[in-house]
C-alpha cells in the first residue's frame, strides 16, 4: 500500500487537502517551539515535559528507527501499550512514515492479541516489558517487538522486569531524524485502526485515515470549545478514542497542552490537577461518580467538564459542562452540547452541526417528541466518519445504507426540548467501566467448550463498572427433556471451567462475574434466546428472584410452547 494510493476516494478538495498529521504537529512544533505540549505524571516521582519542538525531534528519530527496520507506508504497528510517553511517541512516529498504528486494548488475552495482529498483517509491535512474552507468543511472525524500559504505574525502586530474548528496547528505536524520509503529505493515507466491540464474534477494526485525525483534532477542539492556554487531564487509555481524538488530537489542533497519568486514580485526581493547573477534563463512569461525590477544593483552574449526560458541574464546582455522544466510527461526537442551548439532565445534548443526524422507528419514519428510535449518523467517509472496517467489507457494506446512513446500534429519545437522550444498545452490547464488550465476544469462548450445550451472556449492574457480565449456562448433557438440576459439585465445577476458560481467552474485564447453570434459557422464538428475561433475572425483577423458580418457568413454557411464545 503506497501513501500516494489513498484506500477510499475522499473528495479531492476538502479542508485537509494537502496536510496529514505529521504535518499538523511539524506546523505545530515551528509555531511554538518552546510551549509545553505534554506533561507526563508518573505514578511516583517528578513530572516530566516535552515542549512542541522536544516532542516533534523525538518522534521523528522513532519514526527515522522505524524506517531504518523496514517500516513504511501502509505497513501496520501494533502499540500495545498502557498510557505512557513512548505510547505517543510510537503513534505520531507511525503518522511520520505513513505506518498505520494499530492500538490494541493493554488488557487484551494472547487469543486476542493474535487476531489483532493477523487480522491486521501487522509487521511489528511496541509494547511494554509485562506484555513482551505475550507479543511474542501471539505474533511469532512479527519483524520484531521492542519494549519500553519500565511498566507504566510501576513504583519507584521496583526492578524492570527482565525482557525476552530478541525484544528490543525501545530506546533502540531511535535513530538520526535527518536520514528520515518523509512521504508527501496525503490526507487520504490509513492513519490508524482502533479494534471495537461489535455485535459480532470478534471485533471489528475502524480503520482511520489522517484526514480522520485531523478531523478529529479540530473537531473535538471545537466542540469543546478547547484554547491554546488549556491544559486537558488525559487519563482514560490512548488506545481509546476518547482519550486521543478528545484529548490528545484536540490539544495539538489548538497548541494546547495536556497532562498524561497511567490511569484515573480518585484520592490524586485533585492533587494532579491543582499542581498542574489542569483546565479540561473528560469524564465518564467511575471518573464522573467520584468527581461528583468528591468536594473540590476552594480554588481550582478547571473550567470545563465533558461528560456523556448533562451533569450539575455549573452549581457544584463552578465548571461549565460540554456533553456528547461518539463512536470510534464517528471520529468525533456526533451529538453534543457545546455550550449552546441549554440542555436537560440526562441528556446527551444535540445533533452537532457537522454531522446529519436522524432517530428512526423500526419502519425508517423519524420518531416524534417523547418518542425512542434508532441512533443513525451521517458525514464524510474517510474524513468526518471512518474510512472502512479493515479486512471486512461485509462489515463495511452492511453498515452504511444506499443514502450514506450509518447505523449506529444505539436507541435514543427524542426530548421535547430538542436534546436526545440515549437509552439502551440496539444491539447486544455490554458496557463495562469504559469498555464496550459485545456478548458474543464472551459466548464464543464458552459455547466452544464441550461441556456447555448453550450460553446466553447478559450484562448486571455494577456500582462501580455500571456493568459486568454474567453468563447464563446449559451443560451439554442438559435441556429440558425432564433431567434434574445438576447437583451443587457439578455446577460448581462446569462454573469453574467457563471461568477458566474466560480468563485464558479473553481480557479481564470481560470475565463473567457470574455463571449460572440451567437447564433451560428462556426464549422469544424456538432458536432466539430472549435476554430480556435474562436482565429481569439478573435485576431481580418480578418473580425472577430465585434461580431456580426462574428456571422452572423458562423450562415449563418451552415445553408448553415449542413456539417460545409463552403468551
Amino acid at each position: 500500500m503506497q501513501a500516494s494510493e489513498p484506500r477510499l476516494p475522499i473528495p479531492p478538495l476538502h479542508p485537509y487537502t494537502g496536510t496529514d498529521v505529521a504535518r499538523l504537529l511539524t506546523e505545530r512544533a515551528a509555531e511554538h517551539p518552546d510551549d509545553d505540549f505534554v506533561t507526563w505524571q508518573p505514578f511516583e516521582g517528578a513530572p516530566r515535559t516535552w515542549t512542541y519542538a522536544v516532542f516533534l525531534a523525538e518522534v521523528r528519530a522513532v519514526a527515522a528507527g522505524l524506517q531504518e527496520r523496514g517500516i513504511g507506508a501502509g505497513d501496520r504497528v501494533v502499540i500495545h501499550l498502557e498510557n505512557c510517553p513512548e505510547f505517543l511517541l510510537a503513534w505520531f512516529a507511525c503518522a511520520q512514515v505513513h505506518a498505520v498504528a494499530v492500538t490494541t486494548n493493554a488488557r487484551a488475552s494472547e487469543d486476542e492479541l493474535r487476531y489483532y495482529i493477523e487480522d491486521s498483517g501487522a509487521t511489528a509491535a511496541i509494547t511494554q516489558p509485562r506484555f513482551a512474552s505475550l507479543l511474542g507468543a501471539a505474533g511469532p511472525a512479527l519483524a520484531f517487538v521492542a519494549a519500553v524500559d519500565q511498566d507504566p504505574g510501576v513504583p519507584l525502586g521496583e526492578p524492570a522486569l527482565p525482557l525476552p530474548a530478541g525484544v528490543l528496547r525501545f530506546d533502540e528505536l531511535y535513530a538520526d531524524p535527518r536520514r528520515l524520509l518523509s512521504p508527501p503529505a496525503e490526507p487520504g493515507a490509513p492513519l490508524s485502526i482502533q479494534y471495537t466491540s461489535g455485535t459480532t464474534a470478534r471485533p471489528k477494526g475502524v480503520l482511520w485515515t489522517h484526514a480522520n485525525g485531523l478531523w478529529a483534532g479540530q473537531c473535538n477542539a471545537t466542540h469543546e470549545g478547547l484554547r491554546k492556554d488549556d491544559v486537558h487531564l488525559t487519563y482514560m487509555p490512548l488506545f481509546h478514542t476518547n482519550a486521543m481524538a478528545y484529548s490528545v488530537l484536540a490539544s495539538l489542533w489548538v497548541g494546547a497542552r495536556f497532562v498524561l497519568i497511567h490511569k484515573w486514580s480518585t484520592s490524586r485526581f485533585w492533587e494532579i490537577s491543582l499542581a498542574h493547573g489542569c483546565t479540561w477534563l473528560s469524564l465518564m463512569g467511575l471518573s464522573l461518580r467520584a468527581v461528583l461525590a468528591a468536594e473540590a477544593p476552594p480554588e481550582h483552574d478547571y473550567r470545563c467538564f465533558g461528560s456523556p449526560v448533562v451533569a450539575p458541574f455549573q452549581e457544584l464546582f463552578g465548571v461549565e459542562c460540554v456533553t456528547w455522544w461518539g463512536m470510534t466510527e464517528t471520529v468525533s461526537h456526533g451529538i453534543c452540547s457545546s455550550g449552546r442551548l441549554p440542555a436537560m439532565q440526562g441528556s446527551i445534548g444535540r445533533p452537532a452541526p457537522e454531522y446529519d443526524i436522524r432517530v428512526s422507528r423500526p419502519d425508517g419514519s423519524p420518531v416524534g417528541c417523547g418518542e425512542t428510535g434508532e441512533l443513525f449518523v451521517r458525514g464524510v467517509r474517510g474524513i468526518s466518519m471512518f474510512a472502512e472496517y479493515w479486512n471486512n467489507p461485509e462489515a463495511t457494506r452492511s453498515g452504511f445504507d444506499a443514502e450514506g446512513w450509518f447505523a449506529t446500534g444505539d436507541l435514543v429519545r427524542l426530548n421535547d426540548d430538542g436534546t436526545l437522550t440515549f437509552v439502551d444498545r440496539l444491539k447486544d452490547m455490554l458496557k463495562v467501566g469504559a469498555e464496550n464488550v459485545a456478548a458474543s465476544e464472551i459466548e464464543r469462548v464458552i459455547a466452544a467448550l464441550p461441556e456447555v450445550g448453550e450460553v446466553a451472556v447478559v450484562a448486571a449492574p455494577d456500582s462501580k463498572l455500571d456493568q459486568v457480565p454474567v453468563a447464563f449456562v446449559v451443560p451439554a448433557d442438559d435441556g429440558v427433556s425432564g433431567a434434574p438440576t445438576a447437583s451443587a459439585d457439578v455446577e460448581a465445577r462446569l462454573a469453574a471451567v467457563v471461568t477458566g476458560a474466560c480468563r485464558d481467552l479473553l481480557a479481564d474485564f470481560k470475565v463473567p462475574r457470574e455463571v449460572y447453570v440451567v437447564r433451560a434459557l428462556p426464549r422469544s422464538t424456538i432458536s432466539k434466546i430472549n435476554k430480556a428475561d435474562l436482565r429481569r433475572f439478573v435485576v431481580g425483577e418480578d418473580d425472577h428472584r430465585d434461580l431456580r423458580t426462574a428456571e422452572s418457568a423458562w423450562a415449563a413454557a418451552q415445553v408448553a410452547d415449542p413456539s417460545g411464545d409463552a403468551s
